[in-house]
Parts: structure tokens; C-alpha cells; sequence
């Protein structure tokens, strides 16, 4: 079983602080969702924990497991079991996701190549879980692509990689009501242990997914909902908190933030 741990986490972007002390523990098998308004610094902290150089550590800590992930570079955090689901995924000319996967899993591996064709076949069974047409495969990845299509090639891209803990930074961005159902029940899918969970001698995923709606959350069920107002985790609760936050919004955790 796998945790991630953040501690008295600070970032700056540009010489300006965005997070103030973040801490939060997420295991395997649970899912743990952060939602907050614009700007309150939900991007910031995924990709602050995957590396991304433009987000500066100024403080604290993050472990995976025991190891130190801020002494990573960022691919090195991905061979360790982390993931990040951008909220934008780029597009990759004349690179097919066949070819990523492959190179990723090879890395994962100390530079053991997978099975081509055995890794073709889970790819395709895959996208038909997920609802996404075949033709994704062999394409350059997210290349002419919708939002939503992009969405559900990075659920593909995680459900192959099976890492061990998976942020999520607005999945729910970009997909209709069917295909948010699609992409959701795929992740709890790996989240849960049971006869709908992970295949024996896996470990369940564990889940941090970044959102403004609690649409997401509808399909996608939250053991832990923390509230990010202003860089800082004013108030963490069960699945009931992200159904308050739909009826009052975050304009009174502004009033109390300032006390």
C-alpha cells in the first residue's frame, strides 16, 4: 500500500506565493477531492507535486512511500507511481500514444521494453471501457482531439501505467454527462478493492482529484473533500462538504479566512 504525504507544502510562481502550508495524506484506495474557487491554487498544487519547473518549492515536504519526492526530477516521480492528469494536455505531433506508453513503461522497468502488441490489445480494450474510438491509438496523441476526447486519452494513458497515486486536475473539464461517467467509473475502478476493483496482487489507486463542481464527485465518490481557499485548506470533511459547497458556494470561507 502506497501513500502520499504533504506536509507545511509552500509554492511560489513567479516570485509570488501561491500555496501557504499545504498538508494532506492520500493512501491507496481512497479518493481524496480539492476544490476551491478560481485562483485559489488547486493547478498549482498538482503540479507543483509532479515537478513542473515554473511552480518554485519554497517549504515543506512531499513523500511518496518514504522516498523524497522534491529531490525528483519530474520523470523520476512518474517511474516512482506518481500521475498527474494535466488540466490541458498537449498535443504531441507525430507521436502516438502506443509510443508513449511504451517509452513509460520501458522507464518504469529499468528500460525493459513491453510487448508491443500485447500493450496494442490493452490499449484497444481500454478505450472501449472508456468510450473512446480506436483510431486515438494510432493517432499523434491529443492531436485533433476535443477537450473531451483528450479527457478520456488521459484516463486511457492511466488505466496502462497503473500508477499508485493519480492527481487529477479537472478531469471533468471539457466532458458531456456520459463520458464523465465513463472516465470516473474507470478510475474508481482501479480506486476500489472488491469484485469491481483492482486485479489480485495490485494495489488500489489512490486519488487526488482537483474540481470546481461536485458533478465530478457524483460519479467519482470522495472518502475526503478538502476546501483550498487562497493557497491555503480552511476546512476538510466527508462527501457531504462537496454537496454544501454546491448550495453556498466559497464567498463565507473569505469572511472566516480574514478573522
Amino acid at each position: 500500500m502506497s501513500t502520499l504525504t504533504v506536509t507545511g507544502l509552500t509554492v511560489a510562481v513567479g516570485g509570488a506565493e501561491i500555496l501557504r502550508g499545504i498538508d494532506l495524506e492520500v493512501r491507496s484506495g481512497e479518493v481524496h477531492a480539492v476544490m476551491g474557487p478560481n485562483g485559489a491554487g488547486k493547478s498549482t498544487l498538482g503540479n507543483a507535486l509532479m515537478g513542473h519547473p515554473d511552480f518554485a518549492v519554497t517549504g515543506g515536504s512531499v513523500t511518496l512511500d518514504g522516498t523524497d519526492l522534491l529531490a525528483l526530477p519530474t520523470w523520476e516521480r512518474a517511474a516512482r507511481g506518481l500521475f498527474l492528469a494535466p488540466q490541458y494536455p498537449v498535443e504531441l505531433p507525430g507521436v502516438r500514444a502506443l509510443e508513449v506508453l511504451a517509452e513509460a513503461i520501458a522507464a518504469r522497468r529499468g528500460g525493459t521494453e513491453p510487448d508491443r502488441v500485447a500493450l496494442g490489445d490493452r490499449l484497444a480494450a481500454e478505450a472501449t471501457e472508456i468510450g473512446l474510438a480506436e483510431e486515438f491509438i494510432a493517432r499523434s496523441l491529443n492531436v485533433d482531439a476535443s477537450g473531451g476526447e483528450k479527457k478520456r486519452l488521459e484516463t486511457l494513458q492511466l488505466a496502462v501505467l497503473e500508477p499508485v497515486i493519480a492527481i487529477l486536475d479537472e478531469l471533468d473539464s471539457g466532458l458531456d454527462v456520459d463520458a464523465l461517467r465513463d472516465v470516473a467509473r474507470r478510475i474508481e475502478r482501479a480506486a476500489r478493492p472488491g469484485p469491481a476493483g483492482p486485479p489480485p496482487g495490485r494495489q488500489p489507486l489512490g486519488v487526488l482529484a482537483i474540481t470546481h463542481y461536485s458533478r465530478l464527485l457524483d460519479e467519482l465518490h470522495p472518502d475526503r473533500v478538502h476546501v483550498l481557499y487562497e493557497g491555503r485548506i480552511v476546512e476538510s470533511g466527508g462527501p457531504e462538504l462537496a454537496e454544501e459547497l454546491e448550495r453556498t458556494g466559497y464567498q463565507h470561507y473569505g469572511v472566516d479566512f480574514a478573522r
